[in-house]
Formats: C-alpha cells, sequence, structure tokens
C-alpha cells in the first residue's frame, strides 16, 4: 500500500538514542489520512513522538468499512524501495499486482509479504466482486543496509503458524513468537503476530526482553498490561518485558507488533526508504521518467506521480521527532 498523501513528508529515523530500554505504557494516537479514492486509514506509524517500533516503520489501520456499493480499495501503481509490505485482512479481499509479474488475491489471516528490495511497483484493489466489508492493516519493514537492495518479490502465505493458549490465538505472520515461526522471509529479528481473543479470556503472552513491542487494536476492546485500548490505537511498550499480560473485555483483534532495536538511521519519503537525500532524489527522477521500478500490467489506470521533494535536504536523524 502506498502513501498517497500528495504533500509527502519527510520522515526522519532510526538509530537506538531515543529506544525505551525499560517497559513502558505509551498510548500512540492515530493521524487520519485518505488513501485512494474511497478508503480512510488510521496511521499509527511514523506518529509525531514514535516513529519506529523494531524494524516496522509504517502502520496503517482501516474499517471496518461497508465498500458494498462501493468500489473499495483502488491504490493505483506505484513505486517502493528498501523496504518490506506487509498486508494483512481480518476482512475482505485485496488484489495485488506488481512489476515482477505477481498477481494475487489476499485474504483474512493470509499473509500478503512484497520486499522491495532496490525498486519494484504494485497496484492494490479491491475485486470487482467483493465482499461487503473491507477491513486490514498495512506495514512496512525497514530493510538494513545489507539487504536494501535485494532482488525485488512476492510471497503469499495462505498456511500460518498459530499459538494458542484457553481464549487466546495468536497467528504468527512475520517472525517467532513462542516458539512458532512464520514462513515469511525476514531480514532483521522481528515479530509480527494477530491477536485473537474471547471476552473474558486473560493470558500472558511471552515476549524477548530485547525487543522493543507495540501493540495495536484491531477491534473490540481490551487491556494491554492494565491500559485499556480502543480499535485504531497503538500502545507502545518499549523494551525489557518477558510477558505481556491481556484481559479481553469483549471478543478483540490485536497485533503485536516487535523487534530489535533498527540501530541505522533511515530517510523515509513517500514510497521510499533510502539513507541519503541522494537516494531519494534518484528514486524520484527514476520514478518519473519510468525507469528501474518497472510496470504495474492490467491495472486499469495510470500510476501514481510521485510528489515534489521538500526544498531542505534530507537527513536522517533519529526515532523521534
Amino acid at each position: 500500500m502506498s502513501n498517497l498523501d500528495r504533500q509527502a513528508a519527510l520522515s526522519v529515523c532510526g538509530g537506538r538514542g531515543f529506544v525505551v530500554a525499560e517497559p513502558v505504557r505509551e498510548l500512540l494516537t492515530p493521524r487520519r489520512v485518505q488513501l485512494g479514492e474511497s478508503t480512510e486509514v488510521r496511521r499509527l506509524l511514523p506518529n509525531l513522538g514514535r516513529r519506529m517500533v523494531g524494524a516496522w516503520c509504517f502502520v496503517d489501520h482501516y474499517g471496518p468499512d461497508d465498500i458494498a456499493d462501493e468500489p473499495g480499495m483502488q491504490v493505483p501503481p506505484h513505486p517502493h524501495m528498501g523496504l518490506q509490505t506487509v498486508s494483512w485482512l481480518h476482512e475482505g479481499e485485496v488484489l495485488h499486482r506488481d512489476s515482477t509479474g505477481s498477481l494475487e488475491t489476499i485474504r483474512p489471516r493470509e499473509l500478503g509479504l512484497m520486499t522491495s528490495g532496490r525498486a519494484i511497483s504494485h497496484s492494490e484493489e479491491s475485486p470487482k466482486q467483493h465482499a461487503r466489508m473491507l477491513h486490514g492493516a498495512q506495514l512496512w519493514v525497514a530493510l538494513p543496509d545489507a539487504h536494501r537492495n535485494v532482488e525485488p518479490h512476492f510471497q503469499h502465505h495462505a498456511d500460518l503458524p498459530q499459538v494458542t493458549a484457553p481464549g487466546l490465538t495468536a497467528t504468527v505472520l512475520m517472525g517467532t513468537l513462542d516458539g512458532a515461526t512464520s514462513p515469511g522471509t525476514t531480514y532483521t529479528p522481528l515479530v509480527g503476530a494477530d491477536l485473537t481473543l474471547a471476552a473474558g479470556a486473560e493470558a500472558n503472552l511471552p515476549l524477548d526482553p530485547d525487543f522493543e513491542y507495540a501493540v495495536l487494536t484491531m477491534s473490540g476492546e481490551a487491556r494491554v498490561d492494565g491500559v485499556p485500548v480502543t480499535p485504531g490505537s497503538m500502545l507502545y511498550l518499549g523494551c525489557g518485558r518477558t510477558e505481556l499480560p491481556l484481559h479481553a473485555l469483549s471478543d478483540a483483534g490485536l497485533m503485536l507488533l516487535g523487534g530489535e532495536p533498527f540501530e541505522e538511521e533511515i530517510v523515509m519519503f513517500w514510497n521510499w526508504i533510502g539513507r541519503s537525500h541522494d537516494d531519494i532524489a534518484q528514486a524520484r527522477e527514476d520514478w518519473m521518467t519510468g525507469t528501474r521500478f518497472g510496470e504495474v500490467k492490467g491495472y486499469d489506470g495510470p500510476p501514481i506521480p510521485a510528489p515534489e521533494l521538500p526544498p531542505t535536504h534530507l537527513k536522517p536523524r533519529g526515532r523521534v521527532r
């Protein structure tokens, strides 16, 4: 999924200087962003005060939206580099096309994982015949310098491992949780898990104390380490935890995101991640001149033009503004 903001802002993040080394409870407020023609998202990362959680650097939560009489998601071809996109649905379907020739329909609780590497372009749309509701999350993972120019590729995994406890099912979409490992390719130590909690359930989820974590609330009401969370909010938890207490006040859906703090400083502008102003400027030129990012075939519409670069020189700085 793209950042379609035509007034795209520079995000500077990475480095360990602002990682919270002990457990905290920092509730992040989303920013509402219009995505395409008919989809509004709640953007949790990058946030005004918190830019990354491990290598997770972008989190949008959308829906549930009733699209029975609407086209639904319509995101024209756009470029990515230096990152992975993670598509995750609770309801609906998304048709993915990309410049490597991939064509895949992603359905609820299936992993759509696109590694952009040096350059890729893709589109996302609700199929013409689609379900009534659309509800999901779109996430990005920053690639470390050693792997940010890998060959672009797409993975689709419908069968994902699960961790269960009374009243809790955790589907592991990225990385490893409690011994269960996703088949999705990762390039840094991280975890992403979808948590389904039955009303009244209480559980303690095992965590890695070297990771920093956050929990995105998809649906329902719950308490995460005693903090009430509601749909569209994200609770940053810091590092130093060996377990996470969960209590569902109703049937609830959460996403656990975590990882080893990302040491490298990065520059994130529009749909690109680089290490310098020149990286981003070259990406923009390549996209606008039709080179490097390839062509998405089969989408009915033109690609999205890139926004203008800001007047100031882009510099990588730190994890928080």
